[in-house]
């Protein structure tokens, strides 16, 4: 009974935090700023059309099944066993080619302390990468209270202290009347729309998901029909506003042909700091941004590989997952997510450039994570119908055509980025577009393929023993 007392270490304050350290990262800001002042209308169609709706989605989804295990649980729920290991691999695996991403931007953020020009280096970028990730790892064998602290203290100094910094410079910037690199037109606002140049969104859209990710600590919540639906509405809000200034002030400084997607922020910070006399602000930020993303990188290690080892404890996935350690964390998983994001790491060395491995990385993270929303929105959908009696602390306005609309929307718009991330995006050097394709493609398949191939195993295994 004590045990399960203790468990409950979260309140709202805390998964706010984890929710803004999981989802308003910095890494995404130069992504997004390469649209100028297009990316304005960008994050309102993601916003309303996929940010919001998997918002209370997962408010659902989350006090009417509030166990750990977030959206396997969901899943199972909806489609049954099979479908809720195929979701939680794929949210897993995503994650893992992740990595290497927001570990390389830590790594040219760390660079402007001593050498910015190592942010182009490759050897000292996959050094950085190795040391900062499997040091985050590690900072997660202790279970989900230091987790959680870990969380909340990057997510404010680390993460919304830099971006209301830059905002607010980026305001003295145009009071002062400086030159600006974008132009705040009506004919700037609308993108131009061409598959090349929304070959990029899928990043974009990338730097929008995560609201369910504190959904696989539910269980750890002290009261998650009550306080769950109010921390993602308080974290919506902070995130849309963060993201959207954040990425103007970046495209008001640096020149969208010359943003370097690892470093362009610590670019825009450096020529805020020029003009303004505070160069001696440049190390400063850049320790504050890495603490930040190593917070970021400690909420997501953790949160999906508790969602995998609930599916192996439900005999739905190997029994190699269900290892943990005397913290309840899963200890094998983590090891082996360090294996691949090693290998995936490599990219940086084989790709034409830092920029490429970047996007490279990045789209295929963004493809996987919408065919794990795709499943997310049509298990809400299908619980909707099917368990419509299941006790919901928020429910979605509107009954099942609410829901449909709702839900609907999230699935049209995952599916139609989808299809516009096998374009590669027209502002990065991505070498061969054949290769960029036949890699991007290639990756897609290898990540979906290992689940599938797992369950067709113990099919014929169950059946042979029967």
């Amino acid at each position: 009974m004590q045990a399960t007392k203790t468990k409950k270490v979260l309140n709202v304050f805390s998964l706010v935090m984890i929710n803004i350290i999981a989802v308003d990262s910095l890494r995404s800001l130069p992504v997004s700023a390469e649209y100028g002042f297009s990316l304005v209308f960008f994050y309102i169609q993601g916003g309303l059309f996929f940010f919001v709706p998997t918002a209370l989605v997962a408010a659902e989804l989350a006090t009417g099944w509030p166990q750990t295990g977030g959206i396997y649980i969901w899943l199972r729920e909806a489609f049954g066993k099979k479908s809720g290991f195929l979701i939680i691999w794929l949210q897993w695996l995503y994650n893992v080619v992740w990595y290497p991403t927001i570990m390389s931007f830590l790594a040219a953020t760390l660079s402007y302390i001593f050498a910015p020009e190592l942010a182009n280096n490759k050897a000292y970028m996959l050094t950085m990468i190795l040391l900062l990730f499997w040091g985050a790892t590690f900072a997660n064998w202790f279970g989900m209270k230091v987790s959680s602290w870990v969380s909340t203290v990057a997510a404010l100094i680390g993460t919304l202290l830099p971006m209301l910094f830059i905002i607010v410079l980026a305001a003295f910037w145009l009071i002062g009347g400086h030159p600006l690199q974008i132009q705040f037109t009506s004919h700037e606002f609308f993108p131009a729309m061409n598959p090349s140049s929304l070959g990029l969104l899928t990043v974009v859209l990338f730097g929008m998901i995560g609201m369910e990710m504190s959904a696989v600590h539910a269980g750890d919540v002290r009261n998650p029909q009550k306080d769950y639906p109010k921390a993602l509405f308080i974290s919506a809000i902070l995130i849309i506003s963060t993201l959207v200034l954040g990425s103007l002030a970046i495209a008001m400084v640096v020149s969208g042909k010359n943003i370097q997607l690892a470093s362009g922020l610590m670019d825009a910070f450096q020529a805020f700091f020029q003009t303004f006399h505070m160069p001696w602000m440049t190390p400063v930020i850049a320790v504050l941004i890495i603490v930040g993303g190593l917070g970021t990188v400690s909420a997501w290690v953790i949160g999906p590989t508790k969602g995998l080892m609930v599916a192996a404890e439900d005999n739905a996935a190997p029994r190699f997952f269900k290892g943990t350690n005397k913290y309840a964390v899963p200890t094998k998983i983590l090891v082996l997510q360090g294996i691949i994001m090693t290998v995936l790491s490599l990219f940086f060395v084989l790709m034409p450039s830092v920029n490429a491995a970047f996007s490279l990385l990045s789209t295929i993270t963004g493809q996987i994570a919408l065919l794990v929303y795709v499943g997310i929105f049509s298990a809400a959908i299908r619980l909707r119908f099917t368990k419509p009696e299941a006790p919901r602390a928020y429910r979605i306005p509107g009954g099942k055509i609410g829901m449909g609309i709702v839900a609907g929307f999230g699935i049209l718009t995952s599916v139609t980025i989808f299809v516009f991330g096998f374009f590669p995006p027209s502002q990065v050097d991505v070498g061969s577009t054949k290769i960029y394709e036949l890699i991007l493609i290639s990756g897609v398949i290898l990540i979906c393929l290992p689940p599938l191939l797992m369950m067709q195993k113990r099919a014929q295994k169950n059946a042979s023993n029967s």
